[in-house]
């Protein structure tokens, strides 16, 4: 997998966001990996693109309205199968992280990528997933040398107490050896 100079990967869907903006800073120094499942423990169904597109209906299911005002994105998503969505550029701010902080820094979105994967905290992710997030990481660190494997974190870590994703049954081991 490749990443274009216009900063998006060569294999990705393409689902452009309008929840994304210019970064005040340059420096990409944070992967922060995600957790998603519309509604919760659903899969498929192109929710996920619906919210981080601002079309989710709240009609369509209950939790949807208390989420279908948000303006949230991701530069990525990995669904269950490993096929990948990308919604902003790689060099642009998607709004992921919210309210976050990382070694005394607030506003992670400013220095960081954002990667969701289709899942619950409980449910294991798939293998086809853990495939694609290595080699979606590798360009990523490729790209941004300021990324390190100590710089790869949860959701859960920049937002304690406030977020648990990607949750317990994320396997962070089976993740991090697959980098080189």
């Amino acid at each position: 997998m490749e990443i274009d100079k216009t900063y998006y990967l060569k294999k990705a869907e393409i689902c452009l966001s309008p929840n994304c903006s210019e970064r005040v800073s340059t420096e990409i120094s944070l992967l922060v990996i995600h957790g998603i499942s519309l509604p919760p423990g659903k899969y498929g169904g192109g929710y996920i693109e619906k919210l981080f597109t601002n079309q989710l209906d709240p009609k369509e299911h209950p939790y949807f309205q208390e989420i279908s005002n948000l303006k949230v994105s991701s530069h990525i998503l990995i669904q269950r199968d490993g096929s990948i969505i990308q919604f902003v550029p790689l060099n642009m701010k998607a709004w992921h992280a919210g309210i976050s902080s990382y070694k005394g820094r607030e506003d992670c979105n400013e220095f960081s990528i954002g990667i969701e994967l289709e899942g619950t905290d409980e449910t294991s992710y798939t293998e086809a997933q853990y495939d694609s997030l290595i080699e979606v990481t590798i360009q990523i660190m490729a790209l941004y040398p300021n990324i390190k494997k100590d710089d790869i974190v949860g959701h859960s870590d920049i937002a304690p107490g406030r977020k648990t994703d990607p949750g317990e049954s994320f396997d962070w081991n089976h993740y991090l050896s697959g980098l080189v």
